[in-house]
């Protein structure tokens, strides 16, 4: 079953998330994932196995310029996690599902995501999905 997320489901969504983002706290992703989902341009999906929380998919609507596409906004996967033991079972195509018809239902023409270049699990996934790749890019910063 996947169903769209609450606010109460913060902490459930944050317990896998930290999963996918490593570098972060269980309790500051609830917090971000409470705020997000307070917003009318952000969707969260969990993916239930029975009673068991296995996988979630989080969506926003981005009016900025997304690169390789034409129009605005666009829906936009933010990220995506199935627990490993789940995973070769079709969930997560069945959360980029929702995640795409949510953005359909808020007007968008076009869904796009992005996934670091070594990442080449999350590279096949998304070439799996019919996502097709539209630029490779690399970040630079520096202290001023």
């Amino acid at each position: 079953m996947i169903r769209k997320a609450s606010e109460n489901d913060s902490e459930i969504i944050a317990g896998l998330a930290v999963k996918l983002w490593e570098d972060n706290l269980a309790e500051e992703l609830a917090e971000e994932f409470a705020a997000l989902m307070q917003k009318d341009t952000a969707c969260i999906f969990l993916k239930y196995e029975g009673d068991t929380p296995v996988g979630f998919a989080q969506c926003q609507l981005r009016s900025d310029y997304v690169e390789g596409t034409e129009t605005s906004p666009v829906g936009y996967l933010e990220g995506i996690f199935v627990l490993e033991n789940y995973r070769k079972k079709g969930y997560a195509k069945e959360l980029l599902h929702a995640c795409e018809a949510w953005a359909k239902e808020m007007g968008c023409e076009e869904f796009a995501s992005d996934c670091e270049l070594e990442n080449i699990d999350s590279l096949g996934f998304h070439m799996a999905v019919g996502f097709a790749e539209a630029n490779r890019i690399i970040c630079f910063t520096k202290k001023l």
